[in-house]
């Protein structure tokens, strides 16, 4: 489901792209946003979507449900993910985190039943994640031109590559049982649900101290999944020869 939508919303925006000319605007270049009109309208599309349906349902939630309750369920998620990042983790050459990831899944799918309860932290296993699209970005890969898809969100051609392949290295998509369907439609939901609902406050925070909140949220994305790549480290790129 997951897939077809991601390949539906790359259809959609190439399409509108394609009949849109790229800016010269000189601040879009250095942010990698040739394509910053056409983004700007996609981005208040996803933004009336989120102010209307996406970000009542997460305050509900986040009313609604104890806060114990949320943490688990965050937690099995996160757990359910954890097949993608090893394979992540291996395929960027970092065995080492690997193995981390590959403990705290048997731990947390064991003694933490099937994720629920996050023993792996108490026990010292850190906790990191992992996608392709940073896999990309290890190999080499540019991000591609900044853009902006109807219902995902930010999503540069690098990340958005990631995004379906993905899905071909989580184990869930080859699996067939009864009721697969509805956990998978429920796995989604509840992924985008829990993810809003945790950073409410947040977004709400940036948006009120941000003159341009697409420009802003342009800026910490791109940071943001640049950190990632470097898992951490600092960016030493671009600093003076001494």
């Amino acid at each position: 489901m997951f897939r077809s939508a991601t390949l539906l919303a790359v259809l959609v925006t190439g399409a509108a792209l394609g009949g849109c000319a790229s800016t010269n605007n000189p601040d879009s270049l250095a942010q990698n946003d040739p394509y910053e009109p056409t983004n700007r309208k996609i981005f208040e599309f996803n933004q009336g979507l989120d102010k209307h349906v996406a970000a009542p349902v997460a305050k509900f939630y986040n009313h609604a449900v104890p806060e114990p309750v949320r943490d688990g369920i965050h937690n099995v998620l996160d757990n359910l993910g954890k097949p993608v990042t090893f394979a992540n983790d291996i395929l960027q050459g970092s065995p080492d985190r690997g193995l981390q990831t590959f403990g705290r899944f048997t731990v947390n799918s064991t003694l933490g039943l099937g994720g629920l309860v996050d023993v792996a932290t108490k026990m010292g296993i850190p906790d990191h994640d992992e996608d392709f699209g940073q896999t990309l970005g290890v190999w080499g890969s540019g991000e591609g031109p900044y853009l902006v898809m109807p219902f995902l969100g930010p999503a540069p051609p690098r990340d958005l590559a990631g995004k379906v392949a993905d899905n071909f290295l989580d184990p869930f998509t080859y699996m067939r049982f009864d009721g697969y369907w509805t956990f998978t439609y429920v796995r989604a939901g509840m992924g985008v649900l829990d993810l809003r609902a945790r950073h409410v406050e947040d977004l709400e925070a940036i948006e009120r101290s941000s003159v341009d909140y697409y420009a802003t949220q342009r800026s910490l994305y791109r940071q943001f999944r640049n950190s990632e790549i470097r898992n951490g480290t600092p960016d030493s790129t671009d600093l003076p020869d001494l």
